[in-house]
């Protein structure tokens, strides 16, 4: 079977803004989530990434026109940009390896998935197609320059009228969301009546019909400027808002695949790129269909990575509505208290390749060696895992690797800080035996959505690469006592010394999938 290696990597992290930085962090054993200001004044904490995009300014201005990196930074969203630094930072640990990805033409390929998103792109977006949209309903429904609303009031006042909404009562103010909802309503309602505003869609189809002549590259580029102008014209006519369809194309820029589409572009690699999304197990699930795409034969590189943005009043809420985030002001480690997770963003890549492909050019392998990735989904509930589901992906990984329970000296756990801690350990109890180590890791960095599981692992690689197991930021005393009854030997707030034979990584996704990750240790 062919060997997979990993060749470069790169993150960002909370108070990681790159790989060594995690490294270093890594050997403290205490948490790297910081309050959330999101709501303004709340009892959240949150893993907020450390990150400057500025510092990969001087990398993209080497290859690409000055006026490249300023678009990025105004265009893309945060999960985009940390997962372009991650990939920058990953071609730095091989020097040549960048040119290598470019040469292999269609055999170098880009999974890199994300878990939740543009959320703050989609946000703003939102946000200011709500407000152009009352201002353009505000405009169109005044009385000034709508005929059709004059008409009406003339007619019938501003009393009830079957089929016409009620006109919102100015001394009602006793309840300021309902005024606030009855004016919308009515505006929309004589908007969508204005004979003005019917005269205005008119000239601007007139417009839009304008049509390419001659060369399509030269026309396309008039045809769009006279638009332009034509439209600017039409608004300072009517003195009208801009029209909420013309609010912002940031949506469009930055779908799910575009951090992978963004990483192939800036390392002007040709082969695949698509954005694997799989919630918790997105990293590892992005793995596997890197390393298969290099047994297969169908390349010989692959950049792997998860990524995810900032935390964000809506992502904050939308997990604690679900019940699965803690609120009390308090770091809330795996194992413990069981009150809940903390969300993180930042970003994981990975530059995998054929070993022997690979070391023959000259690059150094890091880390551990993957030799297996077992996939499965639960097929049961949104959020509350099964045993069955994960056992099936633990029991695919161990046979692809040609491994049994006991040849698992380390495992790292999803571990998120909630009830499904004690059902999580209790699978590990009924597949593996009671020496392995187990290591929990979300209560130093959060928990990212599809990130997370890539900062585990890579943690993992990095600690056996030197002989040990980082500490984590949970302390003897603090450890369940019904956790500790299931299985008793944990990594703990010490570092200590990487036990023999395998290290497995087990991911459980939003939606029951499940991905677990066996690895072993390179030769001295």
């Amino acid at each position: 079977m062919t060997r997979i290696g990993i060749f470069g990597w790169g993150v960002v992290a909370p108070r990681s803004p790159d790989i060594d930085a995690f490294a270093a962090n890594l050997d403290a054993a205490d948490s790297w989530l910081t309050p959330f200001h999101g709501f303004g004044a709340s009892n959240f904490l949150a893993g907020e990434p450390a990150f400057r995009f500025a510092d990969y300014r001087e990398w993209i201005g080497a290859r690409f026109l000055p006026r490249r990196f300023a678009q990025l930074e105004s265009k893309m969203d945060w999960a985009s940009l940390y997962a372009i630094g991650a990939f920058i930072q990953a071609t730095r640990q091989n020097e040549g390896i960048e040119q290598t990805l470019q040469e292999l033409g269609l055999g170098a390929h880009v999974y890199v998935g994300t878990g939740l998103g543009n959320v703050g792109k989609v946000y703003d977006a939102s946000i200011a197609l709500h407000q152009a949209q009352r201002r353009w309903d505000r405009f169109w429904s005044d009385p000034h320059r709508n005929s059709a609303l004059r008409e009406h009031v003339a007619a019938h006042g501003t009393g009830p009228v079957d089929g016409v909404p009620p006109a919102p009562d100015a001394a009602d103010s006793a309840d300021p969301d309902a005024r606030d909802a009855a004016v919308q309503v009515w505006q929309r309602y004589w908007a969508d009546r204005s004979p003005e505003l019917a005269e205005y869609l008119a000239a601007l189809v007139a417009i839009e019909k304008t049509s390419i002549t001659g060369s399509v590259e030269s026309g396309k580029v008039h045809v769009i400027r006279a638009r332009d102008a034509a439209r600017g014209k039409l608004q300072q006519q009517w003195g009208a808002p801009d029209a909420p369809w013309e609010v912002s194309a940031d949506v469009v820029w930055n779908l799910h695949n575009t951090p992978a589409a963004q990483v192939s572009m800036l390392g002007k690699i040709t082969g695949l790129a698509f954005a694997p999304v799989a919630a918790c197990s997105t990293f590892g699930v992005a793995l596997k269909l890197g390393m298969d795409a290099i047994r297969r034969g169908e390349a010989k590189a692959v950049v792997v990575g998860a990524t995810d943005p900032p935390p964000h009043p809506l992502i904050v809420g939308g997990f604690f509505s679900a019940r699965v985030l803690a609120a009390d002001g308090r770091v809330s480690l795996p194992l413990t208290r069981l009150q809940g997770t903390h969300v993180a963003g930042g970003s994981v890549v990975w530059i995998l390749g054929d070993y022997d492909f690979m070391t023959a050019r000259g690059y150094r392998v890091l880390g551990m060696e993957p030799i297996a990735v077992g996939v499965s989904s639960d097929a049961d509930h949104i959020i509350t895992p099964t045993l069955a589901g994960p056992t099936a992906a633990i029991e695919q990984a161990l046979a692809s690797a040609g491994a049994v329970p006991g040849d698992i000296g380390t495992w790292d756990l999803h571990a998120t800080a909630t009830p499904g801690d004690y059902n999580e350990v209790k699978l590990m109890r009924s597949t593996l035996p009671p020496t392995v180590l187990g290591t929990a890791r979300k209560g130093t960095f959060g928990h990212g959505m599809s990130a997370g599981s890539g900062w585990e692992l890579t943690a993992q690689y990095l600690g056996f690469a030197r002989g040990k197991l980082y500490p984590t930021a949970l302390p003897a005393s603090a450890l369940n006592p019904a956790i500790e009854s299931l299985h008793g030997s944990f990594v703990l707030d010490q570092a200590c010394a990487a036990p023999q034979g395998l290290a497995g990584k087990l991911s459980l996704g939003v939606g029951g999938i499940n991905a677990c990750v066996i690895s072993r240790p390179w030769p001295a």
